[in-house]
């Protein structure tokens, strides 16, 4: 589209279905770089993708060519059926229903990469469900516990 200029840095942030641990550790650099590859596909940014056996994050340089939740909708199914195509699992692999997102400015780029790139650290310190909460109430997101993912204690 000529003559538009957008700057929108969105982290997005979705988990596995019934909250399992089911990304093996082996299999996550390769599950990281394909859902890249969507995104890059889609005319997106991919700043990083990380996380860990039960959820991801995503850091996007986004273009307003299509919405956050398509382009969640999009990652979600392609890296599914990649999973599942993959054999990883006995079972059929899928994400939980929903995201959260969240938007940055050119100034947090570092920030958030790296608290991205550091996810396995984060998580010796706090649960998943401790980090998307505090999440949430960081960006001022009205929500309802009971909406929230599914939650394996």
């Amino acid at each position: 589209m000529p003559n538009t200029y957008t700057q929108l840095y969105i982290q997005i942030v979705f988990t596995v279905k019934g909250k399992q641990n089911l990304i093996p550790k082996s299999k996550q650099e390769e599950l990281f770089k394909y859902i890249s590859g969507i995104i890059s596909n889609k005319g997106h940014k991919s700043i990083i993708v990380n996380g860990m056996s039960d959820h991801i994050h995503l850091f996007v340089g986004l273009k307003p060519s299509i919405s956050i939740s398509e382009l969640a909708r999009d990652v979600k199914n392609n890296s599914s059926k990649f999973i599942n195509k993959s054999g990883w699992l006995k079972n059929n692999f899928s994400w939980q229903e929903g995201f959260g997102a969240f938007s940055y400015s050119n100034s947090q780029i570092d920030k958030v990469y790296n608290y991205i790139l550091n996810q396995e650290k984060h998580h010796q310190e706090k649960t998943f469900k401790k980090e998307y909460t505090e999440l949430l109430d960081e960006f001022d997101v009205d929500y309802l516990e009971k909406y929230l993912f599914d939650w394996i204690e």
